[in-house]
């Protein structure tokens, strides 16, 4: 389960930050300057990790036994910036 968690941590990580790319860099990048190259360019990839980390969350939710509760934060984070990080340090990383 160790290398599953630590691909969902790397799918969260990597999620996050296309998100954050996309909003703060590419969006105002298509509407100040009228250049959508950079969301043509980070929509797919940000798409596919997203619907990963939707899929890896619901695969983990019985793995960790977490409560709807808890399920429904860490889905709701892949829709808030910076949340995908938040979730990592809460509820993915864990000292062993």
């Amino acid at each position: 389960m160790t290398k599953t968690l630590n691909i969902f941590r790397v799918v969260a990580f990597l999620e996050g930050l296309s998100y954050i790319l996309l909003l703060f860099v590419a969006v105002p990048l298509k509407y100040f300057y009228g250049d959508p190259q950079y969301v043509k360019l980070l929509g797919m990839p940000h798409g596919l990790l997203f619907i990963a980390y939707i899929v890896m969350a619901i695969w983990f939710w019985n793995d960790f036994k977490w409560s709807k509760r808890t399920l429904y934060i860490v889905l709701l984070a892949a829709i808030i910036p910076f949340g995908t990080f938040y979730i990592d340090k809460k509820y993915l990383k864990h000292d062993n």
